[in-house]
């Protein structure tokens, strides 16, 4: 069967940005509803008319993906709002941020904590891969028909490419793999 919108594709890869340097790895396969949110349309187009079996290489520039780096979503939080457990890599909902935290943080934001310091935590609203050229190394392990379900909700559930937090599942999760 051929690729096409409307059908369930089952991929594994490897991600590397552009220096070659390995990103992340999916080596068990997962699939993916084309034709809704769940692939970014740069992947989902390239994929169309392949096969199961088949490799190819997806160039993914800043724009098609996660957007540029923007400096206004980096914000310097008191330490003393936080719990002393805080961890370098934790993910914070922005509506889910201590009181006292700068207002302008937007609340539908996503943040990491980048950094600690005595004095201050360092969250960062940027996606990880955002402002950065990567290359995607797809396996197309299995094409199938879509399921009703599938077709009607247009996705598998796999949300791997969400950019946003989820706001009705408590999954806390939805960054790449």
């Amino acid at each position: 069967m051929k690729i096409s919108s409307n059908c369930v594709v089952a991929l594994t890869w490897v991600l590397t940005d552009t220096l070659g340097e390995q990103l992340d790895v999916l080596d068990e396969p997962l699939e993916f509803f084309l034709g809704g949110g769940d692939l970014l349309p740069v992947i989902a187009h390239a994929l169309q008319g392949h096969r199961a079996g088949d490799a190819l290489q997806v160039q993914i520039e800043p724009d098609q993906a996660f957007g540029d780096f923007d400096d206004k979503l980096l914000f310097l939080e008191p330490r003393a709002l936080f719990p002393a457990e805080l961890e370098v890599g934790l993910l914070i909902e922005g509506s889910a941020l201590p009181k006292g935290c700068n207002p302008d943080a937007p609340a539908h934001t996503l943040y990491t904590v980048t950094d600690i310091y005595p004095e201050h935590v360092v969250l960062d609203g940027n996606h990880p891969l955002a402002g950065i050229a990567i290359r995607l190394h797809l396996q197309v392990e299995d094409v199938r028909a879509a399921s009703a379900d599938e077709s009607a909700q247009r996705s598998t559930g796999s949300h791997f490419f969400r950019i946003e937090p989820p706001h009705v599942q408590g999954d806390g999760g939805g960054l790449l793999h």
